[in-house]
């Protein structure tokens, strides 16, 4: 299973948008994904402290086998800590648009 990193805090909707145009884009492609925009983007005034999400990431994370990073993935300072997370425990981790090519490559 694949797991989407990118960069929410700051952009609008925290990003939600991209991580699931992201995510069906992959699932067209074949894979199975994870990621957590999923529901309706939090309202600032409704949003937890960032600590909360990236616990959630985290254990969504571990569940997975492998990232796609969304751009901009390299600013994020949540994204930073998935990836550095998932290098340590020895996942891949490429740009969506590597998957996606990959997958159509070998069919």
């Amino acid at each position: 299973m694949l797991y989407i990193a990118g960069p929410m805090t700051g952009h609008h909707e925290f990003n939600y948008p991209a991580f699931r145009v992201a995510a069906d884009a992959l699932t067209r492609a074949g894979y199975t994904v994870a990621h957590t925009a999923t529901g309706t983007a939090p309202k600032p005034a409704d949003a937890y402290p960032h600590t909360y999400y990236l616990r959630h990431a985290l254990a969504m994370l571990l569940e997975c086998d492998s990232v796609a990073l969304l751009p901009g993935w390299e600013a994020s300072r949540g994204a930073r800590v998935e990836v550095d997370v998932a290098h340590a425990l020895g996942m891949t981790c490429l740009p969506v648009d590597v998957w996606i090519r990959q997958a159509y490559l070998s069919e």
